[in-house]
């Protein structure tokens, strides 16, 4: 595994040289908080290696040589969202494997699935949930890094001629090109929308007062023991201890898991204190979605649409949401322009718009 700057540069000059680079990563997400790059597996022609991010290297080299590639990648969403929060990097072109194998009409394209199919080939999947952030790795989890690359340029040469056969190649770009600037143009979590979390619906304002205090404490406490905020305090039972302190005035016993320690108990009784404390007329409330209700012209357009939705997908034998979602629909039939442009070019001549 590649831990140090020299080797990294060595690296760095043989994919420049390469003629096809596969690339996967792996996170922390399930052990630490806030999650970070762990690991980047590479494979180039004769060779697949691990690149520690943890290590001991600076990784400018790594990401100008890639810079030079179409990346090949299968679900590159969070990687790239990855690699593009935590260390700038936007890849120039990128061709996505799972992406070829949905826009070919299968309705199973995890890796294995779409190895299995294509290529007869059957991986062992052990490890998805393994601590990749420790140090040293066990063999079963460097295989099964490295074998998330191992076959994603044979894999992208069949998928790419397949592509080509049915006239989708196009298609496939244009998702390409929108997941890479989506990711590149990601923002940080909406602040008053963030703590609304499951079971928020069901307070009242001062409910809604404590569980936003409540959440900011475990927050605060997630980042203390760089462990994720679930692991403190699922939502489910942040939200009901919301619920039952604002049943009953300040200072009244609330039932907490016998599990807490005492400072978390303490942080817990605090910010529930905080959220008595906040007056009643900047008690958050719940946002309500007001749709004015869709006109018999717009009900019949949304059905056309979907008429011309399917029809074309089962001709295509694809996923129809794929073209377009239900909520998609409408939005069309109500002529909003902004929905209508965020469709991609292939998707809008499908719909005949």
């Amino acid at each position: 595994m590649i831990n140090n700057t020299t080797d990294l540069k060595i690296l760095a000059e043989g994919i420049r040289s390469a003629g096809w680079v596969g690339i996967d990563t792996e996170a922390d997400s399930l052990h630490a908080y806030p999650e970070k790059l762990c690991l980047i597996q590479i494979a180039i022609p004769g060779t697949e290696v691990l690149i520690d991010p943890l290590g001991d290297l600076h990784l400018e080299p790594l990401w100008t040589a890639l810079d030079q590639h179409e990346l090949i990648f299968h679900a590159a969403d969070y990687d790239l969202r990855l690699m593009a929060t935590g260390h700038h990097f936007r890849p120039t072109r990128m061709f996505d494997t799972m992406w070829a194998s949905r826009l070919l009409g299968d309705e199973r394209f995890g890796l294995n699935d779409v190895l299995t199919k294509y290529l007869g080939i059957t991986l062992e999947k052990g490890a998805q949930k393994a601590n990749w952030g420790r140090r040293p790795l066990t063999e079963r989890m460097v295989t099964y890094a490295l074998n998330d690359v191992r076959h994603l340029h044979p894999l992208r040469e069949v998928l790419r001629e397949k592509l080509t056969a049915a006239g989708r190649h196009e298609w496939h770009q244009q998702v390409c090109d929108r997941m890479i600037a989506d990711a590149a143009a990601a923002t940080g979590p909406d602040p008053d929308q963030v703590w609304r979390i499951k079971g928020h619906d069901k307070l009242e304002p001062l409910g809604l007062a404590i569980l936003r205090e409540l959440w900011h404490w475990r927050e605060k406490d997630a980042l203390r023991a760089g462990k994720p905020p679930f692991f403190i305090l699922p939502h489910e039972q942040l939200s009901m201890i919301a619920g039952h302190a604002a049943a009953g005035p300040v200072g009244r016993p609330v039932k907490l898991p016998p599990y807490l320690s005492p400072r978390r108990r303490q942080g817990i009784l605090d910010a529930i204190k905080r959220g008595h404390q906040v007056p009643a007329a900047e008690r958050p409330k719940h946002e309500r979605i007001r749709l004015r209700r869709m006109t018999r012209a717009e009900l019949e357009m949304t059905g056309q649409l979907r008429d011309r939705r399917d029809k074309r997908a089962a001709e295509l034998g694809i996923d129809p949401t794929l073209i377009a979602s239900k909520a998609t629909l409408y939005a069309l039939a109500r002529q909003d322009a902004v929905v209508r442009n965020e469709l991609l070019p292939w998707q809008r001549e499908l719909l005949a718009l």
